[in-house]
């Protein structure tokens, strides 16, 4: 006997959702997850009427939704934004070009200007290049830090007032596990924000209106919107730190669904005791990008790339800061150390 839908009871059960366990036919499904997305939108305050939008494009099916929904909700809600895609370009070949294909469907169905820049383009190295010199295993550290410094300058070229992110409540609950892991309080305390002021300059507002959304339900969504994404994971990526924690978030789940929220909502009620040490944002003397040390984490992993000392940014080399930036040349010992490749 099929299950009828567990709100309207009157059409035939489609699916059961993950976050919630009800049994729902596909327009209910629909307008229950675009109802969420829309409380967290409103009850977050995340947009002021008349704002400049950019959405961080990828061609996934985290970001497809994201602009699809935003789109969609914007229209339904008079939300007064105006939207634009904004999309990095990376440099990996058979992964990221086929991506932006997508991603450039997207912008004609949706309608949306888009604007792709690239890791060529503002640091003269592409990810194949990079993982050429540095290996399979701290790659995915280069990748993160220079896709987050190049969305701002994007997003500065666009002149946006906010950047908004498809993470969701998966993400968000693997970044929780991680930061755990790493005893990173510092990133610990701020990486459930749904969003960011504005840092500085050069630094644009962030926000993720799907934090709340798991993953399974993106997908099914995506699935039965039959939206166009990509689905290809990156070819770089099998040795990231951040697929231990998510298989560790998935055996959790399996035994406990509501672990990921359980997760995310630890993470937001987390607090630090008075006293803690605590490092001082300010910005990098190089490039003037936000950073808590005398230069950010890209201007050092861009002079150990440029240097031919690729663990110059892996790890911590701190002192070595004055130098890089007096330009003073590194002892035969310290250069020994960090050309070894040995990740």
């Amino acid at each position: 006997m099929p299950i009828l839908c567990s709100n309207c009871v009157d059409k035939r059960a489609v699916l059961k959702r993950p976050k919630t366990g009800h049994s729902l036919c596909k327009e209910c499904f629909f307008w229950a997850f675009e109802e969420e997305v829309h409380q967290t939108i409103v009850t977050a305050k995340l947009f002021k009427h008349g704002e400049i939008v950019g959405i961080a494009a990828s061609g996934g099916k985290d970001s497809t939704v994201l602009a699809h929904l935003m789109k969609l909700l914007n229209e339904r809600y008079n939300y007064g934004l105006e939207l634009m895609l904004l999309s990095v370009d990376e440099g990996i070949s058979g992964y990221r070009d086929d991506s932006l294909e997508t991603v450039k469907r997207n912008q004609q169905q949706y309608e949306l200007p888009l604007m792709i820049v690239s890791y060529e383009e503002l640091y003269g190295w592409t990810m194949d290049a990079i993982v050429k010199q540095v290996g399979l295993k701290n790659n995915c550290t280069f990748c993160g830090v220079f896709r987050r410094q190049a969305l701002d300058r994007g997003a500065i070229m666009l002149k946006v007032d906010k950047i908004c992110t498809g993470h969701n409540a998966d993400d968000v609950a693997e970044t929780v596990l991680m930061n755990v892991l790493r005893g990173d309080i510092a990133r610990l305390r701020r990486c459930t924000a749904i969003s960011t002021a504005s840092e500085g300059d050069g630094v644009v507002p962030r926000c993720k209106p799907l934090k709340y959304a798991y993953e399974k339900e993106i997908v099914l969504y995506a699935y039965f919107k039959k939206l166009d994404y990509f689905s290809t994971e990156c070819i770089y990526s099998p040795n990231a730190y951040r697929g231990h924690a998510r298989t560790f978030l998935k055996d959790l789940e399996s035994v406990r669904p509501s672990s990921i929220m359980d997760i995310v909502h630890s993470g937001e009620n987390l607090s630090v005791r008075e006293g803690v040490k605590m490092p001082v944002q300010g910005t990098c003397n190089q490039c003037g990008y936000i950073s808590s040390q005398a230069l950010c984490k890209s201007c050092v992993l861009l002079e150990g790339l440029n240097r031919g000392l690729p663990k110059l940014g892996i790890g911590k080399h701190h002192r070595l800061h004055e130098k890089i930036l007096s330009k003073q040349p590194l002892t035969e010992k310290e250069e020994r150390k960090l050309k070894s490749v040995n990740f």
